[in-house]
């Protein structure tokens, strides 16, 4: 049977015929092993497959050099952040461990999973936590809230401007000509409540106020569909909807009946998540700046690990809308 055991510095040193303080010290390239000897040393692990394990090193130095990263399995947002922080960390001599929030599996274990792996400072993606729990946890590890904002100046944050993309909603379906706007909440969720007084008050600025209707939604597409059904017994000619994930719940309740998008009604998302780029989905969108939000998060992380000044607790990213092909001029009928 092959051995599927990992080739270690003895069987390294074993092949080479040297050392294995010798071995050590080529893998750690530190002056004291001749050429010939590192030459043989090379051949040796290269022959073996053996590759230096860089977290025990770590690990045994006292340090872990891990950023842990919880994050919602279910939301296709939180996949784009997670590829953005790994673009992110990349650089820095920091490495990922990430840990899910699932169905069964909620935020306080996927919090102490990352504890117990020793990651020296936690990002995580819309935590449901509330501010005094994340305070506390910032008392014993650097913690950075991504795409959530937080009262407490423990807490570090970097988030999109919510209120300012849902102006950027309504102000683009008030200059197609719609006046019916209605607006998708997201309930308690993170963000939701920037996104809805947003909507108000662009609503207000457009001299609309008197057509404001704010309805139940939430994150998924069952939420989005739910919301949609209501629609159809009172229709307006324009819809802004909490995230890309509710609007496609929007979108396909509006399809089965017949409804035009954008020909009847127009609809906005949140996000410009991957869902919203599909070429069959095609939603217009609120973007939040992924790179830019990721590389901050990554940045306040490691400047608080590494002792470097920090100007603002908070740094707020502006969104962009991207228009595509689910919102057009108000329907004439």
């Amino acid at each position: 049977m092959r051995d599927e055991r990992r080739p270690t510095l003895t069987d390294v040193a074993r092949r080479a015929g040297v050392s294995k303080s010798l071995v050590s010290i080529v893998m750690r390239d530190e002056p004291g092993a001749g050429a010939e000897t590192r030459r043989r040393v090379l051949e040796a692990a290269e022959a073996l497959g053996y590759q230096p394990d860089s977290r025990a090193r770590l690990l045994r130095s006292g340090r872990s050099r891990l950023l842990g990263v919880v994050f919602g399995l279910q939301h296709p947002f939180h996949a784009d952040l997670v590829t953005g922080l790994y673009t992110a960390a990349r650089e820095t001599g920091y490495e990922l461990a990430l840990s899910a929030v699932t169905p069964e599996r909620d935020e306080p274990e996927a919090i102490t999973s990352l504890l117990r792996d020793r990651c020296e400072a936690l990002i995580l993606l819309g935590p449901r936590s509330t501010a005094a729990v994340l305070a506390r946890l910032a008392a014993r590890r650097p913690v950075v809230v991504l795409a959530r904002s937080v009262r407490d100046a423990a807490v570090d944050v970097v988030r999109t401007a919510d209120a300012r993309g849902l102006h950027l909603a309504v102000d683009h379906l008030a200059g197609l000509g719609h006046r019916a706007i209605a607006h998708i909440d997201g309930g308690r969720a993170p963000g939701a409540a920037d996104r809805r007084r947003g909507y108000r008050d662009a609503m207000r600025r457009h001299g609309l106020s008197d057509r404001m209707t704010i309805l139940p939604g939430g994150l998924t597409e069952s939420d989005g569909a739910a919301a949609a059904r209501t629609l159809l017994t009172d229709r307006p000619t324009a819809v802004t909807v909490f995230n890309d994930r509710c609007a496609t719940g929007v979108l396909d309740v509006l399809t089965r009946a017949g409804v035009g998008v954008p020909g009847e009604i127009s609809v906005v998302g949140y996000d410009d998540s991957s869902l919203a780029r599909l070429a069959h989905v095609d939603l217009t969108t609120v973007a939040q700046d992924v790179p830019s939000m990721t590389r901050l998060a990554v940045a306040r992380a490691t400047d608080r690990l590494e002792g470097a000044p920090v100007a603002r607790r908070e740094v707020v990213v502006p969104p962009r809308l991207v228009v595509r092909g689910t919102t057009g001029p108000a329907y004439p009928g």
